[in-house]
């Protein structure tokens, strides 16, 4: 948590996967002070943590372990340290990826398995619609905007497991081609999402302002 009037810290997590400098440029804009870095120690401090991520599952999780990633991303959230994923960067929150018959473990935090869109066109690209349930923050004013995706493969199923101590996530929903899957998480202090805030226009700065916004409450 960052003082009312000064831009948040947020570190932009650079592990080796594409499309950071557009995340950094986006983020910037939105109102925080960014940095690009694999330190741990910064990023474990950061008011906010990004972390991106495009191409293959398992290429990510490779390299999010290389850097000890995964271990900064669950003690950020033990600890109610805000962190956000976008794209694979989501994917990678799941408990598996499963790409040409590879298995792949992920960072666990939620339910579910990443697998191959049932779409007649693979991969989903271009601008859609997301169902946003009631409750969203970081979609408040924007739930009927489109969004840019970019991808082969997302969640398509996720049972939601919840009981009198803790609070369900808020899973906001997309469709291609007649299939659904998760396009977006808010989940406490980890938010996520399927599509690029960074490439979206003004809905995604919207977004990523709100994010930002979040972080000095």
């Amino acid at each position: 948590m960052t003082a009312t009037g000064t831009r948040p810290r947020v570190v932009v997590l650079d592990y080796g996967s594409g499309n950071t400098r557009s995340v950094v440029r986006a983020l910037e804009r939105a109102g925080a002070d960014v940095t690009l870095t694999a330190d741990r120690a910064v990023a474990q401090e950061a008011d906010g943590l990004v972390v991106p991520g495009v191409g293959a599952f398992a290429a990510c999780m490779e390299g999010l372990r290389a850097v000890r990633g995964h271990e900064v991303i669950g003690r950020r959230l033990a600890g109610g340290r805000p962190v956000l994923g976008i794209c694979v960067g989501m994917q990678v929150l799941f408990e598996t990826g499963v790409e040409h018959g590879v298995v792949s473990e992920g960072c666990g935090e939620w339910p579910g398995t990443v697998e191959r869109l049932k779409a007649p066109v693979v991969p989903h690209m271009g601008w859609n619609t997301v169902e946003v349930p009631a409750g969203s923050v970081v979609f408040d004013g924007i739930e009927d905007e489109r969004f840019y995706f970019v991808h082969s493969y997302g969640v398509r199923d996720w049972t939601l497991v919840t009981n009198d101590r803790t609070r369900a996530p808020l899973v906001t929903w997309a469709e291609h081609g007649g299939d659904r899957f998760v396009a977006a998480v808010e989940n406490g202090p980890l938010t996520a999402t399927q599509f690029h805030p960074e490439k979206s226009g003004d809905a995604g700065a919207a977004l990523l302002h709100r994010w930002v916004r979040s972080l000095q409450a």
